[in-house]
């Protein structure tokens, strides 16, 4: 199999890390290969903190919804979607141009994301580990604090990487869906995600299933970092565009 799409099957997220730091010209090409993301007219609208003070890795692995390895992560990259610097440069030329609204606020954010997930891509083919921490959009005006953000720059997404563990290196990947699960041909199609789940784990009785989805709904859908996740976006979106 093409190395490439090898590397895209055997990713997966890594939340334990060898004590060996990431070398500086590692760290380099990862953060050169997030800028060869594609971008929303090339304007590039995102800004990657590169989190270096062991302190604020610190905070950040308690605001994150407490997650101590966070702190022990060698690398820690903070993706913002960042229309602060275009509208600035608008705004000087034109003070009567409009202000960044909805439609600008989800182009960053889709700009921010991409290039992460080509720093993680970047990674893997340099032997790193990597997970995506989107708590980081939870506790909106702490994270604006701690990282000093302005008007129109929100955290959309952090990663973590770091060589992984031994263990980590053996453990198995999650089983995704199948691609007749997730493809539709022209239209929408609505599948069952019941049965999807029920063969992705291998699940055949119908009790079983149903404790899984109970789980799963308690540990996802209702727990208290997804209210506080909405809640931030919420305060995240009236600070963007004022209302």
């Amino acid at each position: 199999m093409n190395a490439i799409l090898q590397s895209l099957r055997d990713r997966k997220s890594v939340r334990a890390y060898d004590a060996r730091p990431v070398e500086p010209e590692v760290k380099r090409a990862i953060l050169e290969a997030a800028l060869q993301a594609p971008t929303a007219g090339n304007m590039t609208l995102y800004t990657i903190i590169d989190v270096t003070d062991q302190r604020l890795k610190e905070t950040l692995a308690v605001t994150c919804d407490d997650q101590p390895f966070i702190a022990r992560a060698p690398l820690v990259l903070v993706f913002c979607a960042d229309y602060s610097r275009w509208f600035a440069a608008f705004a000087a030329d034109c003070p009567e141009t409009r202000r960044p609204s909805h439609g600008d606020f989800l182009l960053a954010c889709c700009d921010a994301l991409i290039a992460a997930q080509n720093a993680v891509v970047a990674a893997e083919a340099l032997g790193l580990g990597s997970v995506y921490i989107g708590d980081i959009m939870e506790r909106y005006e702490t994270h604006r604090e701690l990282l000093g953000l302005p008007r129109y720059v929100v955290p959309v997404t952090m990663l973590c990487f770091g060589y992984p563990t031994e263990q980590q290196r053996r453990r198995q990947k999650p089983p995704r869906f199948r691609v007749e699960d997730i493809v539709c041909e022209n239209r929408y199609q609505p599948r069952d995600i019941r049965r999807m789940v029920a063969a992705r784990q291998g699940i055949e009785d119908e009790e079983e299933l149903r404790r899984w989805f109970d789980v799963f709904r308690r540990r996802k859908w209702d727990s208290d970092f997804s209210s506080e996740m909405s809640r931030s976006v919420r305060e995240m979106l009236a600070d963007w565009t004022g209302e």
